[in-house]
């Protein structure tokens, strides 16, 4: 290859370029048989392109705690890629939910690494499974987006492995195409020009990873020998912001970067480009990205759905939805007869129903090309990290189409408070739709005064009023949350409201999915993937939202996020991490702990379905370490997912890796394990212990 061709294929031609057709591109090399590689948004499939699948946010599929779902949701998302000719899926995201009120944090899998790294790694090998290459993100501590052009994360080397670069090592063991290093500073250092992150001998080569480091979109804030020289391999898009790498070539040609490390950036682009296959019978680009309405002859209208895709969709929607609350209760003698409180409801005993809010409703599929509004559903937060609504099924088309004849209903399509009450009076059954919204800051856009963090726990639109004021007039009040992380809900204690589904961000089958749940076809087992408090305080992180330059933001909490903060100060959140009810119950018995080598703990238990439905139980373990190690009270060390029937018993096992029981140890820069007493939690939650066994070391 010459200077030019080497070039062309370490640096983006331009997002604003009218030539290209993706939201990044390099230049193709005809001779040698290399096309333009194409990038394409996003974390929950294809952005700025029609016919194809809105999927759940990440933050519900790690709601499901399920790696079978989180795995077949990356491999769909990897087949509509390809399907569409996207060389590189942009994501998965493995942003720590530092905070809850953090705008991109539900593209990511919540605030505990473990968990964020279980979901990364089954992303990636569901992804790449297809030949599609993806892409870890955002690296790293990219934490908020207020002033996330420049702040700087400055983090501890200890908390740095074990909660914000863990999610990153996990996808390097999934052997990850690339990753994409972040706006933000960390440590002082601009991310995209920190040899100790990207370096020969920074933690991601040190790790083992053999892929290349792309920009975030703009994010390069140095000359492009110090970009290049500290292990950055690609600049993207190439137009806007700043262009780094346009000064690469005269860099090239002084001696201030070498040919020997430009061969080596090509070389690491190009070599996923053929290990994943994408040399042979790979489909070319077929959409144009800067004409999202279709228009155009660049616009092929390849249609990537399938039957397959929708119905997982449904059920990872299903599968998300978190079970709160749920009051049933059979009342008999009644005027109508037989009725029930609460949930599964049965359509033959519900006459009258009303549902109310605007979250009920179609939103608006005219909003631009980021998502920008919250008027109707959320099925997703704005930014980069959105999807397309083009087959939105809303939660009142949904519940109109299964009620039929069979009842009458009434609604109310807003969030004004006198319809609500008016719309909810004497009925059955009153479902009330709430959300919370947040996304990418982007060009410092406002959304409804929320610039990308949310500015508070609260639900928008005045959600907390409307339920209370519904629940007072309708004493079998359901309340469905779509929101993008925790929101405050002091109502939940509230007499009539019977049953609560926290629904996160569903994606496009958000109607039939929570009807599924509301009528019994799916029995919930959703588990929150953070805790719900009362107080943000609970959470002892804080947003920097004013600041004279960019600012320092200190990780003063170290290891201590969420649960961990919450369970080591005795604070007892409304509703705990990995918490979720079932219309079921199930019973644990029968914890033992086996030693394989020196290096592996086997836990086995058997889990009884006790109650008269068929469902998914997700039992989890956490782990305490010896009191010298200087670890938080527990924390996760694993998860599964058991389907029983009726009566029905099953054999659950953990493994704990000699890492799952080991600390970081900054003077040997290695993981090593404490002597001491490990106390192992097996449970349904962090706060619902089942059985409890120690481990001597």
């Amino acid at each position: 290859m010459n200077l030019t061709e080497k070039l062309g294929v370490v640096r983006g031609t331009g997002q604003l370029n009218p030539d290209r057709r993706c939201v990044g591109d390099t230049t193709a090399i005809p001779r040698l048989g290399i096309p333009s590689i194409c990038f394409q948004d996003g974390p929950a499939g294809l952005r700025l392109v029609k016919n194809v699948t809105g999927f759940p946010a990440g933050i519900n599929a790690a709601a499901t705690f399920s790696r079978r779902l989180i795995r077949a949701r990356g491999q769909a998302i990897g087949e509509e890629f390809r399907g569409k000719g996207v060389h590189v899926f942009l994501g998965p995201a493995m942003d720590i939910m530092r905070n809850p009120k953090a705008g991109r944090a539900w593209e990511s899998f919540g605030p505990d690494p473990y968990l964020n790294g279980e979901g990364a790694y089954e992303t990636i090998i569901g992804v790449q499974s297809v030949g599609v290459q993806a892409c870890a993100k955002h690296f790293i501590a990219n934490n908020q987006e207020h002033w996330r052009y420049g702040y700087t994360s400055d983090i501890d080397d200890r908390t740095l492995h074990e909660i914000y670069f863990y999610p990153f090592l996990r996808s390097i063991e999934a052997d990850v195409a690339s990753v994409m290093c972040a706006y933000n500073r960390f440590n002082e250092t601009s991310a995209c020009h920190n040899a100790g992150l990207l370096g020969s001998n920074g933690l991601l080569r040190m790790n083992g990873f053999n892929g290349y480091v792309v920009s975030d979109w703009g994010a390069t804030h140095d000359a492009a020998s110090d970009n290049a020289n500290a292990g950055l391999d690609m600049e993207q898009p190439g137009d806007y912001i700043v262009v780094v790498f346009g000064g690469l070539e005269s860099a090239i040609k002084s001696g201030s970067v070498s040919t020997d490390r430009l061969n080596q950036m090509v070389a690491r682009i190009l070599a996923p480009w053929y290990h994943l296959g994408q040399d042979s019978d790979y489909p070319p680009v077929n959409f144009d990205a800067q004409k999202s309405d279709g228009s155009g002859p660049r616009n092929l209208h390849v249609n990537v759905r399938t039957d397959a895709h929708t119905n997982l969709v449904r059920e990872i929607a299903s599968a998300s939805a978190v079970l709160l609350k749920n009051n049933r209760t059979t009342t008999t003698n009644t005027p109508s007869g037989t009725t029930i409180r609460g949930l599964p409801l049965v359509q033959s005993m519900i006459k009258t129903i009303a549902v109310v809010g605007q979250d009920a409703k179609i939103p608006n599929l005219n909003c631009n090309d980021l998502n920008e509004c919250n008027d109707g559903t959320m099925s997703i937060g704005w930014g980069s990290g959105s999807n397309s609504l083009q087959f939105i099924i809303p939660p009142i088309t949904a519940i109109t189409s299964f009620v039929g004849s069979s009842a009458t209903l009434t609604s109310s399509l807003s969030n004004n408070l006198d319809d609500g009450v008016n719309a909810a009076k004497a009925k059955d059954v009153a479902f009330v739709f709430v959300n919370a919204m947040s996304g990418e800051l982007g060009f410092y856009d406002v959304v409804v005064g929320n610039m990308g963090d949310r500015n508070d726990l609260n639900l928008w639109w005045s959600g907390g009023s409307l339920v209370e004021q519904v629940a007072a007039v309708c004493n079998n009040t359901i309340v469905i949350v779509h929101s993008v992380g925790p929101v405050y809900m002091p109502w939940s204690a509230h007499p009539n409201v019977t049953a609560i589904i926290y629904a996160g961000a569903p994606g496009e089958q958000t109607g039939p999915s929570i009807v599924d749940v509301l009528y019994g076809k799916y029995n919930p087992s959703g588990r929150l993937p953070f805790s719900i408090a009362d107080d943000e305080a609970a959470y002892e992180t804080s947003i920097v939202y004013n600041s004279l330059g960019f600012p320092t933001i200190q990780y003063k909490e170290k290891l201590l996020l969420d649960y961990r903060y919450m369970d080591g100060q005795n604070i007892t959140p409304r509703f705990e991490f990995g918490f979720g009810l079932s219309y079921t119950t199930f019973s644990y018995s029968g914890l033992s702990i086996a030693s394989s080598g020196d290096d592996l703990r086997l836990i086995k238990f058997t889990v009884t379905n006790t109650g008269v439905f068929a469902g998914y139980e997700k039992p989890q373990l956490y782990l305490a370490y010896p009191s010298s190690a200087g670890e938080p009270k527990r924390v996760l060390r694993g998860f599964e997912e058991v389907e029983l029937d009726v009566g029905a018993s099953s054999s659950v096992s953990f493994t704990l890796s000699r890492r799952d029981m080991s600390v970081w140890d900054t003077p040997s820069q290695a993981y090593v394990r404490p002597t001491g007493t490990f106390t192992v939690y097996v449970g349904a939650s962090i706060r619902d212990v089942r059985l409890t066994d120690t481990i001597v070391i």
